[in-house]
């Protein structure tokens, strides 16, 4: 297999964008039409996940070490969706088809042979991380939701208890699907550290146009039912590390990190950790009034609210009169990135940074300008083409 001539026949498809998973889903239906019912009815999200899931592979072919935990991953987490080792001979006809329409004279039985090496190695390495996650794991887990909590219009935490433990690590997140959305699963980081009750928490943001926030947020109510999948990621704790801890939230993506401060507080020993928790306007802060109250319970935590669309100089207890928190100090103005950055120097920290993708790539901006080491930056990594 030619890494370098496999790179460059994508990229010369991928120049054809949407219309490449378009070709790609309606050549795998048209062949095998009982897998319909295995996508949701709209296909455009399962578009992009397709080009995103390639162009990932593709550009990591060459290294292997880095592809392989990928693609058990992508085995593993495929399971929620009744995969199975026959499936695999009809994607990779129709994948086959795919590139050799749209590679045109190009295409050469070189390229061919390129093509069919790949996708052997991914179906294998998927295959066999799936066969062996099925020894020890349900495809899914079946929950209830036993407690809704509408912080603001667009913002609810539900509490939901899976039907046999869900084992994870703090930080890590689950694909939820819901009756009204089949087939469409979305992920979510549990909100908590694992609890002996197996109960768990999410924090959900609505977003326009999403086919399953909207449900989750206005629509489900006690007793309401959703399916879970396998946890996934890397945004966990270091538990090596001796050094101080950075958290840095940017709306709902405070979810992980308080799965991991509640890791940490149960340390004989904790570290001096900073949560610095951002929204665009106070109402944003909704959960400011809880992480006030464990900022006074532990005096090796720090809580510092910030808003970027507002004013500065709201004191918590101001925020409290309007129920969003308690105790002392200031909501600070600013993006959140650039507030962090102020506060430092945070050289001597592990960092763990979630939120919008921007708030995300200035905040690490900003670390390693103040010279945080990128190794010592934790992210949500898990592909996005698995989203």
């Amino acid at each position: 297999m030619d890494a370098q001539r496999l790179k460059a026949s994508f990229d010369h498809v991928a120049e054809q964008g949407d219309a490449v998973a378009l070709f790609f889903y309606s050549d795998l239906f048209v062949r095998n039409p009982h897998l319909r019912d295995m996508f949701p009815i709209g296909m455009s999200g399962q578009r992009d996940k397709l080009l995103r899931a390639l162009g990932h592979i593709v550009s990591q072919v060459d290294d292997l070490p880095g592809l392989v935990p990928f693609l058990q991953q992508l085995g593993r987490d495929h399971r929620k969706f009744g995969i199975v080792a026959e499936h695999y001979p009809h994607v990779g006809a129709s994948l086959l088809a795919t590139l050799r329409h749209f590679c045109g004279s190009s295409w050469t039985e070189d390229v061919e042979a390129d093509w069919n090496a790949a996708y052997s190695l991914v179906a294998k390495v998927m295959l066999e991380a799936a066969d062996e996650n099925a020894l020890s794991s349900p495809p899914w887990w079946n929950g209830q939701v036993i407690a809704v909590e509408r912080r603001r219009f667009d913002i609810c935490v539900l509490r939901v208890q899976p039907d046999r433990p869900l084992p994870y690590l703090p930080g890590q997140s689950v694909a939820l699907e819901v009756p009204s959305r089949l087939r469409h699963w979305r992920y979510y980081s549990m909100a908590n550290a694992p609890r002996p009750d197996h109960t768990v928490d999410f924090h959900v943001r609505l977003v326009d146009g999403g086919p399953v926030s909207p449900v989750l947020v206005r629509g489900t109510e006690t007793g309401d039912r959703v399916r879970m999948g396998a946890p996934i990621g890397t945004l966990t704790l270091d538990e090596a590390s001796g050094r101080d801890v950075l958290l840095v939230a940017g709306s709902t993506g405070l979810a992980p990190l308080k799965s991991i401060l509640e890791q940490i507080s149960r340390r004989s020993v904790p570290p001096r950790v900073h949560l610095f928790f951002g929204a665009r306007t106070t109402d944003g802060l909704y959960d400011l009034e809880h992480l006030a109250k464990l900022a006074g319970e532990f005096p090796w935590l720090t809580v510092v609210p910030a808003v970027s669309d507002e004013s500065g100089g709201h004191g918590f207890s101001a925020l409290l009169r309007s129920g969003h928190a308690a105790g002392d100090g200031e909501v600070e103005h600013g993006n959140l990135s650039d507030v962090v950055a102020r506060h430092g120097p945070w050289d001597g920290h592990d960092a763990y940074v979630c939120g919008p993708s921007g708030m995300v790539g200035h905040t690490v901006e900003q670390l390693m300008r103040l010279g945080v080491p990128r190794d010592r930056i934790r992210l949500e990594t898990f592909a996005d083409a698995q989203r």
